[in-house]
């Protein structure tokens, strides 16, 4: 049971290769390009969601930071359809991996963090140590800043992790539970199938819902450092 269990979050190999950088390859070449003048509803309906995505986050970011906006337009995308992707039956997600999400968040934050030592190292020196701080207080503040500062694409990795992990395992007991109801009470089969099929919808919202939480983050974490 437990090998079936986490069975889809094992790296695949395609003759003793990893395939992983493959399957991580694979998103980009699905979605649509167009040559032509005028572009189909597909396409349009992207370059909208992408433009709105774009603005919500590069809105409170001055000219230096919004020189990021391609990149995380380009970061968003790929999370979620490496998410979709997953839910596919008989597929692996990349973003269930740790050393992946930890691979993503650590270069982003470093480069935002880097860039606020370079462009204003007076404010980003100050955000270790609060306004009116008391004296004797002031060495504590500073390791526990220093502290939440380092563990900021821990959290960012940690977290997109849990949420895609939690949802597949859910998935996958719900299924199980289902495909064993249904030689015993076909009533009991049938509601938790729906529950079944309510709870695929809501993995598809939480795997948008995470892309975008990851990126707004690192966004933020630019807008402090910008």
């Amino acid at each position: 049971m437990n090998e079936n269990l986490f069975a889809s979050f094992i790296a695949p190999t395609i003759l003793g290769l990893p395939a992983a950088v493959l399957i991580i390859l694979f998103p980009p070449l699905l979605i649509p390009t167009s040559k032509y003048l005028i572009n189909n509803r597909l396409i349009t309906t992207q370059q909208w969601l992408i433009k709105l995505t774009s603005k919500q986050m590069m809105t409170m970011h001055n000219t230096k930071g919004r020189t990021w906006s391609l990149m995380l337009v380009s970061l968003i995308i790929f999370i979620a359809t490496t998410n979709l992707l997953g839910l596919l039956p008989h597929s692996f997600t990349p973003t269930t991996q740790l050393s992946m999400n930890l691979a993503m968040a650590l270069p982003l934050w470093a480069g935002a963090v880097i860039m606020g030592f370079r462009s204003k190292i007076k404010n980003a020196l100050a955000h270790f140590l609060p306004q009116g701080t008391p004296t004797p207080l002031i060495p504590m503040l500073v390791i526990i800043e220093t502290i939440s500062l380092l563990i900021q694409p821990m959290a960012l990795a940690v977290r997109l992790t849990a949420n895609i992990t939690a949802g597949h395992l859910l998935m996958h007991l719900i299924g199980s539970a289902t495909l064993a109801m249904s030689t015993i009470n076909l009533p009991s089969t049938l509601i938790i199938f729906t529950i079944l099929i309510l709870l695929t919808i809501l993995e598809i919202v939480v795997a948008l819902i995470q892309a975008y939480v990851f990126t707004l983050l690192v966004s933020l974490y630019l807008h402090d450092n910008t």
